[in-house]
């Protein structure tokens, strides 16, 4: 019962910031009880859900779909890109995209991104890349901090560092953006593979940013 009083409070608002830091009940790690972000000039405050008994009732609880199209991925979209799980996720939030060095980024189409998304996650529909304009590539990674110089050649040294994700291991959209990032030209290096992606997030019940409901 105490744990209920504590939560539903915590939920209000009620408690002041010392008391909230120590009766986080469901942490990220143990190190890591939640971080703050911004999405669209909005703090938010990502944590997982306080309830212990919380279950999943939407799409991200459905086990099985037809595959194909949707297929598991395999841990490695590419030997030279860096796979993260939801931990690394949290810390390149609190690291890289807090101090401006790195991009969160939603691959799936616009319709997704609307009805839920990781906070901080800006929208690149996988599609932008796939029609094989260089142009578009070129205006998308001059927003990701590409230059081009005198003579014409991009240059990444500056680019920002980029984590992205879809719907889940099941999804393919990620994968067909990282593919598009590589042919242009992106640093490998600089990319991230969450390949958890919404359903991984969402069973760790952590916070999502919703602009348009269903």
């Amino acid at each position: 019962m105490k744990k209920v009083a504590l939560f539903i409070a915590l939920s209000l608002g009620l408690l002041g910031a010392s008391e909230e830091e120590e009766i986080v009940l469901v942490k990220i790690t143990k190190d890591i009880p939640y971080i703050y972000t911004t999405h669209k000039g909005h703090k938010i405050k990502i944590m997982r859900i306080q309830d212990p008994d919380h279950l999943l009732l939407d799409d991200y609880s459905k086990t099985s779909r037809p595959c194909p199209p949707f297929c598991l991925h395999p841990v490695k979209v590419d030997k030279d890109i860096q796979t993260i799980q939801t931990v690394e996720m949290i810390k390149f939030i609190r690291d890289k995209v807090n101090s401006g060095e790195g991009v969160v980024i939603d691959a799936r189409l616009k319709d997704w991104y609307v009805l839920e998304t990781i906070p901080s996650a800006i929208n690149v529909p996988f599609t932008l890349l796939q029609k094989g304009d260089k142009e578009v590539a070129r205006q998308l990674f001059e927003i990701l901090g590409m230059k081009v110089k005198e003579n014409g050649e991009w240059d990444f040294s500056n680019a920002k560092e980029l984590a992205v994700f879809c719907n889940g291991v099941w999804c393919d959209q990620s994968p067909r953006l990282i593919k598009g990032l590589i042919k242009y030209g992106y640093p490998k290096e600089k990319i991230r593979y969450y390949r958890g992606g919404m359903q991984e997030w969402k069973l760790l019940g952590l916070t999502t940013v919703v602009e348009k409901k269903k």
